[in-house]
């Protein structure tokens, strides 16, 4: 991919708001170590809503490394991005601005401008197959039928990402499953919300640092 070796330096001064980046951020971060992309699938505009849980894991993980002010929205990629460390890693934070369904050309996109393979990506999305709270860290596979990781597979020509599957329930009938992962959390699930986000970004940083710690950055 043209660009693949962009550093981070050449992308902010190419016309990304760096000081919103690196204002608050550690000195650690302007020569990072291992680099990670770690994007959040969902709709922009519809927050709160089952299909966009993946965003919302990525709020309470930028809000846990401290970067929740630092969100900047880089119109190259169409997606909102933000900087945090992690020990001598540097985590890319992603949430696409465009609609599920071709998520992949966002993830993609910053994936080629900080030089990242498809094994550097992390997807965090919704989970039909699993109830909510429950919570699953595939590496790699197919779509298993869910959109936004399909484009991301097509965008970046490989199936090799590690997927944390953010369990959302099913429902009854299969005509339904459209108008329910478009539809708000029940009040009666949005009480388990907080705690499962929660469980979702330890489980998010403690694999990361597993593999940013070990001899190679295969899964």
């Amino acid at each position: 991919m043209n660009g693949g070796n962009m550093s981070a330096s050449h992308l902010f001064r190419a016309g990304m708001p760096q000081s919103r980046f690196f204002s608050q951020c550690d000195p650690e971060l302007r020569s990072p170590g291992k680099r990670w992309l770690v994007a959040g699938l969902g709709n922009p505009g519809l927050p709160g809503t089952r299909h966009s849980v993946g965003m919302a894991v990525l709020g309470q993980l930028a809000r846990r490394l401290g970067v929740a002010e630092s969100w900047a929205r880089d119109s190259r990629c169409a997606a909102d991005l933000a900087l945090a460390a992690l020990g001598d890693a540097q985590l890319v934070l992603l949430r696409p601005r465009r609609l599920m369904n071709v998520n992949g050309r966002s993830v993609a996109r910053a994936a080629e401008l900080f030089g990242l393979t498809a094994e550097e990506v992390y997807l965090v999305h919704d989970e039909l197959d699993k109830p909510l709270g429950k919570l699953a860290l595939k590496l790699g596979g197919s779509a298993r039928g869910h959109n936004g990781v399909r484009s991301c597979i097509s965008c970046l020509n490989s199936s090799a990402m590690p997927r944390l599957r953010v369990g959302i329930g099913r429902p009854t009938h299969p005509s339904a499953i459209q108008a329910y992962v478009l539809s708000c959390f029940s009040p009666e699930e949005q009480v388990l919300l907080p705690p499962l986000l929660d469980r979702a970004t330890d489980l998010l940083l403690d694999h990361i640092r597993a593999r940013s710690q070990g001899p190679s950055s295969g899964p």
